[in-house]
């Protein structure tokens, strides 16, 4: 097959993934400001820049972002230059507004980020620093699904159509030797397509037998009686694998650099704390999600929620190759070439300046 033929079938399968959820939050909503976030007397603006717009999702996943908006450590690294953070329901629609100029940076999954740089010919994004690990669960109403062979012939639900989760389960039913269709889910196991927010009234309405999906959805279910029959972590070498990255638009990097720089120290120094006060980041992070959504987690969510996810400034960038290779497997995209989808070099100067060690990018940094 001629290139330029295989890139028009890429782009064409790729291109379909981001329609299914272009209405699912247009361009985010603008998070409340409840002062969490003041600028310092005296700061300076960086770059001469106003303001620098954050993307993140209402997951526990992107609690980086959720704390670091909540506990002001990205306003304080910004100095002057004013943190607007702008809330998203899915990753398609946060690569739409990062491509616009709506956001600037944004807290995203690894489907999502290797679609949007896949999409734009590589001209688009860079993914410039890890955040999450983890936070994914395959959970079951017990009294169906007793073992993980039981899982053939039943209903499972995915977030969407090719997003990181239904990539994940999609390579796991492989393995088991089953058969789906991926673009209609249908086949050995039902996979069945729904927003994270109505999974759990599916579960309880008996339409989904289980799911494959991120905290605090998965424990959401368990509240509701269900079952982990498998966490994803189990899968990966060391049980690590990015579930979050950081990307950012290449023009804004560009002009911009010590703005970047900023945000990445912001996150730095978020992922520090959170680590050395997993109570009271726990809190923060709920605390935000309050701020943002209306509503906090109940602690039989919360707790086991937080307890599986790991935050880490590595972007594990070897995992989200083989992230790639699994939507190829799918059926979900044609390989990419991710050669430039990485630049770690300004997360490795803030982590030099923190007495970090660098990160890797597995052989795909910027050409």
């Amino acid at each position: 097959m001629p290139a330029s033929s295989a890139l028009r079938r890429s782009l064409a399968v790729i291109a379909a993934l981001p329609l299914l959820t272009l209405a699912a939050c247009g361009y985010g909503s603008q998070a409340k400001d409840d002062g969490t976030a003041k600028v310092a007397a005296g700061a300076k603006k960086i770059d001469d820049l106003d303001s620098v717009k954050i993307g993140y999702f209402g997951n526990l996943t992107h609690g980086t972002a959720l704390v670091g908006i909540q506990k002001g450590f990205f306003q304080k690294a910004l100095g002057a230059t004013k943190a607007e953070p702008a809330i998203f329901n899915a990753g398609p629609s946060e690569i739409e507004a990062l491509n616009s100029g709506s956001i600037d940076i944004g807290w995203i999954g690894p489907s999502p980020a290797i679609n949007g740089y896949t999409k734009s010919a590589g001209k688009n994004l860079r993914i410039i620093g890890g955040s999450a690990s983890g936070g994914v669960k395959l959970v079951v109403n017990p009294d169906k699904i007793k073992s993980l062979k039981d899982v053939k012939g039943k209903r499972i639900a995915t977030p969407q159509l090719g997003n990181t989760q239904d990539v994940a389960f999609l390579n796991w039913a492989a393995e088991q030797g089953w058969k789906v269709d991926p673009q209609s889910g249908k086949g050995d196991v039902t996979v069945v397509r729904s927003d994270n927010k109505v999974t759990p009234d599916a579960y309880k309405a008996g339409s989904v037998d289980g799911a494959w999906v991120p905290e605090p959805t998965a424990s959401k279910l368990v509240a509701e009686g269900g079952k982990v029959l498998l966490d994803e972590s189990t899968l990966w070498p060391d049980k690590k694998f990015v579930i979050t990255n950081i990307i950012v638009r290449q023009d804004f990097l560009k002009e911009h650099p010590k703005v970047v720089e900023a945000v990445l120290k912001g996150s730095v120094e978020t992922n520090k704390w959170i680590n050395a006060n997993p109570d009271a980041a726990k809190e923060a992070a709920n605390k935000r999600l309050e701020e943002d959504s209306g509503k906090a987690l109940p602690a039989d969510v919360l707790d086991p929620a937080w307890k599986s996810i790991r935050f880490t400034d590595d972007p594990l960038a070897a995992t989200l190759n083989t992230e790639a290779e699994h939507a190829v497997k799918a059926g979900l995209l044609e390989k990419p070439d991710l050669k430039g989808i990485y630049d770690l070099a300004p997360l490795n100067k803030v982590l030099k300046a923190e007495g970090e060690p660098a990160v890797d990018d597995a052989g795909l940094g910027a050409k």
